[in-house]
């Protein structure tokens, strides 16, 4: 996990909707980070549309580019979805790890404030995201 949660932005961590990114301190230096984050992100945008089709959405929560660590999150039906792991193991995070070689570790939930029954409905294709 990161060791500093100040974000981007400035702002610190904690209450902030998913989506921020941690920065912490170390020998990477700030033209190097943005690069990097920006790298992540492109990625990131590439992926989602593939998760989307099926209801869920991919959110990229936190990524420390000094330890190489990066947390996402899989939305929506992806909540109920019985292979979730897979996508994030299999799919997410072998793509974020092949693609950028600064990546370590990819660590991945699902978003649990959404109830079983409002998740398996949405179905698939049935997630828009809100943003």
């Amino acid at each position: 996990m990161p060791t500093d949660d100040t974000r981007i932005d400035g702002t610190r961590a904690g209450g902030l909707p998913p989506g921020g990114v941690t920065v912490g301190e170390g020998p990477v230096d700030g033209t190097e980070r943005a690069a990097r984050l920006s790298a992540l992100q492109e990625l990131i945008d590439l992926i989602r549309p593939a998760v989307q089709a099926d209801g869920g959405d991919l959110v990229l929560v936190s990524a420390d580019v000094d330890s190489g660590v990066v947390e996402v999150q899989l939305q929506g039906s992806c909540s109920s979805c019985a292979i979730s792991a897979t996508t994030l193991q299999a799919g997410v995070s072998r793509i974020l790890q092949e693609r950028l070689d600064w990546v370590t570790e990819v660590i991945g939930g699902v978003d649990e404030d959404m109830d079983f029954e409002t998740s398996a409905a949405m179905g698939r294709g049935g997630y828009t995201p809100g943003w």
